[in-house]
């Protein structure tokens, strides 16, 4: 055979040998798909009430689009590694009377366990007044709770002053979580579509941050306007569900008792994993839906309604 005729040859067969190559999963490692691991906390509730099943990490699908993602960890947050950091946030806008359900708020602080570090704090001109830093010393924290200002913490945005402690909140492998007590009007701007809302939901879920909240009703005029606290609800309700939270609300008014709401958060703490998962990253760091399932009879999972998943290397 010339020279001519063998160079033809291997042409020819070079584009057969990689296209069996790629069928037959012979290809580089360059061409397999890249992934980045991603962590967030989940909770697992009981649908009908009851006991909460116990769930193992073979119980559990990730589901990004439709493609079902490699689960690697799920880790039950209890015992060595419930570490917990809890922010109990305050809205210095809502009526002075909430100050009458504080011993619910207290009995709750007191019945945390040791792992959990609690600080206190009052929100403000779209920033947050720390009035107890993290503290294991859950009688010193509940010390520190005092009556809302009422009328004289009005202008401002709630939703601005969780995103200023959001960023002042340095990074730890523990969870971290933020309980909020407020009307949730943002008298910066009602309504729908509040750009404050939106920013400070994104600003947690890149941080990971669960955000639960409990209604209780405005100061002053704002207080009562129906448009204004039917709104202040909707997006408390869209700020947890969206962080992986739950919002308790008891009609128009702050609830005559704390205590079953608290007791209802408490347990949900008690129920937490860790769970990491192998995502498919896009040239930018971008915020993606990832469905979470389980075949576990009566179990639900319950996580951030969107996770942050890092750019590509």
């Amino acid at each position: 055979m010339n020279k001519r005729k063998l160079a033809w040859l291997i042409l020819f067969l070079l584009p057969v040998e990689i296209g069996w190559g790629a069928i037959f999963g012979l290809s580089s490692d360059a061409a397999q798909p890249e992934t980045v691991p991603v962590s967030v906390v989940v909770s697992v509730e009981a649908k009908h009430g009851g006991e909460v099943p116990a769930i193992s990490r073979e119980d559990v699908r990730a589901i990004q689009g439709s493609t079902r993602l490699q689960v690697t960890d799920w880790v039950p947050l209890q015992e060595d590694r419930a570490g917990l950091e809890l922010f109990v946030l305050l809205d210095d806008a809502t009526n002075p009377v909430v100050s009458l359900q504080f011993e619910d708020l207290r009995q709750f602080m007191s019945g945390q366990p040791a792992s959990t570090a609690i600080a206190v704090g009052y929100m403000h001109y779209g920033t947050v007044e720390i009035v107890q830093n993290f503290t294991k010393d859950h009688e010193q924290a509940e010390k520190a709770l005092r009556m809302p200002l009422g009328s004289f913490g009005m202008p401002a945005s709630p939703y601005l002053s969780i995103s200023d402690l959001i960023k002042r909140w340095p990074e730890i492998t523990a969870r971290r979580e933020i309980f909020v007590v407020s009307s949730g009007i943002d008298r910066l701007y009602g309504g729908p579509s509040d750009p404050y809302l939106t920013e400070m939901i994104e600003r947690a879920q890149r941080a990971g941050i669960q955000i639960y909240a409990i209604y209780a009703s405005g100061a002053g005029h704002f207080g009562h306007s129906f448009w204004r606290f039917n709104w202040g609800q909707n997006n408390l309700s869209q700020l947890a569900d969206e962080t992986g939270g739950e919002f308790y609300v008891q009609g128009f008014q702050t609830p005559v008792a704390f205590k079953p709401f608290m007791d209802e958060f408490a347990d949900r703490l008690r129920h937490q994993y860790r769970l990491t998962f192998l995502a498919k990253p896009e040239k930018k760091g971008t915020y993606q839906h990832v469905r979470l399932e389980t075949e576990v009879p009566k179990a639900e999972l319950v996580t951030a309604d969107r996770v942050y998943v890092p750019a590509a290397k």
